[in-house]
């Protein structure tokens, strides 16, 4: 992997990574008028939680045509996008309009405790090419993404003011997508969101009590059983997990216990890749167009505390439920925290598998 670290006129970073070196005298562009970020965070005091604001997201651009794509490469210097029209193949920068920011302002005074919207929120642009999809991107360029996030991970991990590093996809304007063109982000928390810190307990209880993996564990039963398993080689595996809460929910995980992409070695990387373009694939093959879905990449906090019971691993969250109907959280997903699934993890690994026949058969 190479990369080359440039900053744009505006004062954010921006940093190009390709499988060849980055050639050329390249100038970072960024489009004008940009509204100064100013974000901050209130406790949640029944939630026991963190709560962002960031009122200039109000003026994020929205699903611009083609022409105005502003993660397109830069074609005419008097109408600037994010990104420069030398060669690159990933490419990562500060977001304009960010939730966390190194730059967040003091916090207002309220009734209950505020603090700023320290760490950061980057933009990973997968790819030059407008169209197409991360599933559908070569097995190499996948790899390559995950070298990113591994990269992003220790450099953004290795900051002060942050504590956990996300990065995720969101596909598709059913789950809020303002950008079409192929790319994800990465926020890095001044804290161990909710959900990671929910799950890091239930892999610190087990492993203290059992004194193995909780994940390792998982997936060695799901394994072992076999009938949500939707790919498998030495190193990685796809599958639907036995307590799926979303229609066609997916995770991928190296099968080894690794606190992080950063932890794994070359071979495992490139087997977590395959598994996850596989995964992504086996989704878009069953709706028959890209699927919309939200992918989180869960690994362990960045904030200076051993964490062995961490396992590295996506999770994917199609909007799908029946041919032609989106599922939705609703009043017990949003109000209570219980989702209620419309379909069986064993059902929906079978038809994932017959898609890949499918697929197999059509080559």
């Amino acid at each position: 992997m190479h990369k080359r670290r440039l900053i744009k006129p505006d004062g954010r970073a921006l940093i190009l990574y390709g499988r060849e070196p980055i050639a050329g005298d390249v100038e970072a562009p960024a489009p004008p008028n940009r509204t100064p970020p100013a974000p901050h965070l209130r406790w949640h005091p029944l939630r026991g939680e963190w709560v962002a604001y960031a009122t200039h997201r109000q003026d994020r651009t929205f699903l611009p045509p083609a022409e105005y794509d502003p993660l397109a490469p830069t074609r005419d210097p008097a109408h600037p996008t994010e990104v420069p029209g030398t060669a690159w193949d990933v490419a990562v920068f500060d977001n304009r309009f960010p939730t966390f920011t190194t730059v967040a302002p003091e916090a207002p005074d309220s009734i209950v405790a505020t603090r700023p919207a320290t760490g950061a929120a980057e933009v990973v642009v997968f790819t030059p090419a407008r169209d197409g999809a991360l599933g559908a991107l070569p097995l190499w360029h996948v790899e390559l993404l995950v070298d990113v996030w591994s990269d992003r991970y220790c450099e953004l991990g290795a900051r002060p003011d942050v504590q956990y590093v996300m990065p995720f996809e969101n596909r598709g304007v059913e789950v809020g997508v303002t950008l079409h063109h192929p790319h994800g982000q990465i926020y890095a928390y001044p804290f161990v969101p909710p959900v990671a810190a929910r799950e890091l307990e239930q892999q610190q209880h087990h492993l203290a009590t059992h004194g193995r993996g909780l994940l390792e564990d998982l997936i060695a039963a799901e394994l072992r059983d076999g009938r949500r398993v939707v790919y498998v080689d030495d190193d990685a595996l796809a599958f639907v997990p036995v307590c799926a809460r979303w229609a066609y929910e997916l995770w991928v995980a190296p099968r080894r216990a690794a606190p992080s992409l950063a932890a794994l070695d070359g071979g495992q990387r490139h087997a977590f890749a395959n598994a996850l373009k596989t995964a992504l694939m086996l989704l878009d093959g069953v709706w028959q167009r890209p699927m919309p879905y939200v992918l989180v990449l869960h690994q362990a906090p960045t904030d200076d505390a051993p964490h062995p019971e961490a396992h590295v691993h996506a999770e994917i969250y199609p909007a799908y439920r029946m041919p032609g109907r989106l599922k939705y959280l609703a009043g017990s997903e949003l109000g209570g925290g219980v989702f209620t699934a419309d379909t069986l993890p064993e059902d929906t690994a079978v038809t994932l598998r017959t898609a890949a026949r499918q697929a197999e058969r059509s080559a």
